[in-house]
């Protein structure tokens, strides 16, 4: 292997392994949450920064599969979940 390649190889891995800890550090805060819209429920689970951004997030990924359409999604991301438990990372 060309000395070249080496060091292209190594610098590609050294930005892989920073976007991965960039991405992963931002990530402070997990949340499920359970939603029932029109009779149907739905359970999902999402990291972010702020408990607030994570439950947010996984209001939105519960109520995809749930509401058809933009008035259904926010109605049913704007409803009181049914449950919600938040940890830190």
């Amino acid at each position: 292997m060309r000395r070249s390649t080496a060091l292209t190889l190594a610098a590609l891995a050294a930005f892989a392994a920073f976007l991965l800890y960039a991405t992963l550090s931002t990530q402070r805060v997990e949340c499920r949450v359970a939603v029932e819209f029109q009779g149907r429920r739905g359970v999902a689970t999402a990291s972010a920064a702020t408990a607030g951004e994570a439950e947010r997030e996984a209001r939105q990924t519960a109520c995809g599969p749930l509401a058809r359409g933009m008035n259904e999604t926010i109605a049913c991301t704007t409803a009181p979940p049914l449950q919600r438990e938040c940890r830190r990372l």
